[in-house]
């Protein structure tokens, strides 16, 4: 029987476009227009999970959520939120929501939250983590309905000694590793050994937000203070008040933004942009960076002030091929977790696929390894995994892979032009190549932004731009 997918949202269009791309995936949709309406028609029954818009005409995404929550609280609720409004994902996630999807959409990463959330029991994601009731020296929370195991290796063991050490401190701290290397989860990890650990823990993709939006999202602002401000908002240094800010990729502030971090973080106050009431914060900070912060002071991309208020201590993520001894683990315990997911049963590995992950380098870490399990349980029909279900680059690790042609994108149906011009053919064609390595990468969109050699909030920009173009 097909899963039933309902549909709020006050665009006709988008709803068209919902359905026609769930139903081509197996999922029978209905569509209603206002939020009044999604809550009553969710009452009668039958709807398996929700996609509702956060902004609709005659209530906020958040209320819709609640009502949907007051009829069944283990619904599943997708939310629609734009891609620079941290707050909104904070306060729908807090609300209930199993996870949100940000703007312009990705049908192809629809699918993917999509078949997570009604894949196994409802596990809550956080951008606000809340204290874990009971912890483990060996497992803690790492995202959607997954955990992060510690890995035995030496070198693991050192990283975590160190964690160890830092953690009931209330020291900054600076982490450096290359991406997939697990820098939130270690910025989580030590939270929860932490006496903040009942408290928030907010973390915020600094790659992510415009330089006009970055002093908002951090210090909030008041209603008036400038265009599109119509309600007053909290900043991310109030949510996190009591608890723990992870600011990831902090280079790319601005020099401005920089300059207001250097006086909240001395002063221990904010105010929020448009006001001057001064707001009493209390925070403990930890930054990351794929880049030296004390390099990028010495090219004056970074304040020399604020580097040394953040590097009370630093600990630097060892890259996967640096640790062999924990793939092995790791490979059991994604296997494992695949397995929940898909509902599947595929007992382990042959002893040439394990092999073949011991002499690859896993450029993208952690997270490119999970990726690659998850592929391959996907792919897999007998009990054991085979390498022939292994991605190229892995089974032919010192090869050049051939040039491969450029998959049409299936975002949605393209109308041929009848007069097209340079620009038009141009744009499509980045388009293409940008949908092409967001599905390679599986939608991680940090490693797409670097196998493309873009900041991630251009990445979001060409594909806003190419959606609003057509």
């Amino acid at each position: 029987m097909k899963r039933k997918i309902l549909v709020i949202d006050d665009d006709v269009d988008l709803c068209l476009l919902l359905d026609r791309f769930l139903s081509s995936k197996g999922y029978q949709t209905e569509s209603v227009h206002t939020g009044k309406k999604g809550i009553a028609r969710f009452r009668e029954g039958g709807i398996d999970a929700v996609i509702c818009d956060y902004r609709l005409g005659d209530m906020d995404g958040k209320d819709v959520l609640k009502g949907i929550k007051a009829e069944n609280p283990n619904a599943i609720v997708l939310i629609i939120t734009g891609y620079s409004d941290i707050k909104t994902a904070v306060d729908v996630i807090k609300a209930g929501a199993f996870d949100y999807i940000v703007k312009p959409l990705i049908p192809d990463e629809v699918i993917n939250v999509l078949t997570k959330s009604l894949s196994g029991p409802v596990d809550t994601p956080a951008t606000v983590i809340p204290a874990q009731t009971e912890k483990s020296s060996k497992a803690i929370s790492a995202g959607p309905g997954s955990e992060f195991l510690e890995g035995k290796d030496a070198v693991t063991q050192q990283l975590y000694d160190q964690i160890k050490l830092v953690a009931p401190t209330q020291y900054s701290i600076i982490l450096y590793g290359e991406s997939g290397t697990g820098k939130e989860v270690i910025a989580r990890t030590i939270h929860n050994q932490s006496s903040r650990s009942k408290k928030p823990f907010v973390a915020l993709d600094c790659g992510t937000i415009s330089r006009e939006l970055a002093g908002s999202e951090l210090f909030g602002h008041i209603k008036g203070s400038f265009t599109g401000a119509v309600t007053d908002k909290e900043g991310l240094f109030e949510l996190a008040s009591g608890g723990t800010l992870f600011l990831d990729e902090v280079a790319n502030l601005s020099p401005e933004v920089q300059a207001s971090l250097l006086r909240v973080i001395q002063e221990r106050f904010v105010k929020r942009v448009g006001g001057n009431t001064a707001i009493p914060v209390d925070i403990r900070i930890i930054v990351a960076s794929n880049e030296n912060l004390q390099t990028a002071c010495r090219k004056g991309k970074f304040r020399e002030d604020l580097y040394h208020r953040f590097n009370e201590f630093s600990i630097h993520l060892p890259p996967l091929r640096d640790r062999k001894g924990d793939i092995p683990l790791f490979a059991q315990f994604f296997l494992d977790k695949t397995n929940q997911e898909l509902q599947r049963d595929i007992a382990g590995f042959e002893p040439d696929v394990m092999e073949k992950f011991l002499h690859y380098n896993w450029p993208g870490n952690l997270r490119e390894f999970r990726n690659v399990i998850r592929r391959a349980v996907l792919l897999t029909r007998s009990g054991l995994i085979k390498k022939d279900v292994l991605p190229w680059e892995i089974n032919h690790p010192n090869e050049t892979p051939a040039p491969q042609p450029v998959i049409e994108s299936i975002v949605l149906p393209v109308t041929e032009e009848k007069n097209p011009d340079l620009k038009n053919t141009a744009t499509r064609a980045e388009y293409d190549m940008i949908m092409q390595v967001l599905r390679e990468v599986n939608f991680n969109k940090t490693k797409a932004a670097a196998i493309l050699k873009i900041d991630r909030k251009t990445l979001y920009n060409k594909i806003r731009n190419f959606e609003a173009s057509k």
